[in-house]
């Protein structure tokens, strides 16, 4: 029944053609993302790229196969994904935490792009006490019906907040006061030897190539989980847990 219900959502939370995508990006829908159709022309299309450059859509270009799985509608070449969340401003919720006398804990995350990992680490993130998730407007995992499904409903009990860099989102937890901590093996820093009882926001990488280095650059410090197999790391979603239930323990 759940399972259904999701589904229906998911279904619900798309736009498709390209009049319709245009107009409710206008109307200031939480459009998430639009997947355009690979080698998609026209007037109606160009006006469709101005519209979301304009106002900083996070798109991609996809075959129209890919399309047809998302809507059995005639889509014109556009399918948009509509957030079932509002996004809070960063600012404002940094300054609500810290009103209410909180130590903060943050979770950044440098452009995780899967729907499913992104799901699942909300969900920790609920039950490990975390104030706010930070994520990038371009190259982040849309919020849809995988993200709702695998955050086991989390994800609207978790301010997500979106930004333009996630440089600048390091750059105003620093100035106020938290502490940020970059998961990555680039480093000779166990994660049970970094303080994490003060305020802090924990950054995790990609699924791909992990914390982007301009980001490394900037972090206050930087943290590895020890590894004692044949592998060399572990999923995303597994390795966030570790690094917040690591902060559960300290601050316990």
């Amino acid at each position: 029944m759940v399972f259904l219900y999701l589904c229906a959502m998911e279904k619900e939370n798309q736009i498709f053609g390209i009049r319709a995508i245009i107009e409710a990006i206008q109307s200031g829908a939480t459009v998430d993302k639009v997947y355009i159709q690979k080698e998609a022309s026209g007037e109606l299309m160009k006006d469709l790229m101005k519209v979301m450059k304009r106002n900083d859509i996070n798109f991609s270009y996809v075959p129209v196969e890919k399309l047809n799985r998302l809507t059995p509608n005639n889509h014109q070449g556009a399918v948009a994904t509509v957030s079932p969340i509002g996004f809070f401003d960063l600012e404002t919720l940094i300054d609500d935490t810290l009103t209410a006398n909180k130590v903060p804990l943050f979770l950044i995350l440098d452009q995780i792009s899967d729907a499913r990992n992104f799901g699942a680490i909300i969900r920790t993130a609920e039950c490990t006490g975390v104030n706010g998730i930070i994520v990038q407007k371009s190259g982040s995992a849309p919020v849809n019906g995988d993200t709702v499904k695998t955050s086991a409903g989390a994800v609207f009990n978790v301010p997500i907040c979106k930004v333009e860099h996630i440089k600048d989102a390091i750059y105003l937890l620093q100035a106020s006061g938290i502490k940020t901590v970059a998961a990555t093996e680039k480093t000779d820093h166990n994660i049970y030897d970094v303080a994490l009882n003060s305020p802090v926001a924990i950054i995790m990488g990609s699924e791909d190539r992990g914390v982007n280095p301009s980001v490394l650059k900037i972090v206050d410090e930087k943290a590895k989980l020890p590894m004692f197999g044949t592998i060399g790391s572990l999923n995303v979603s597994v390795a966030c847990g570790a690094f917040l239930y690591e902060a559960v323990r300290q601050r316990s």
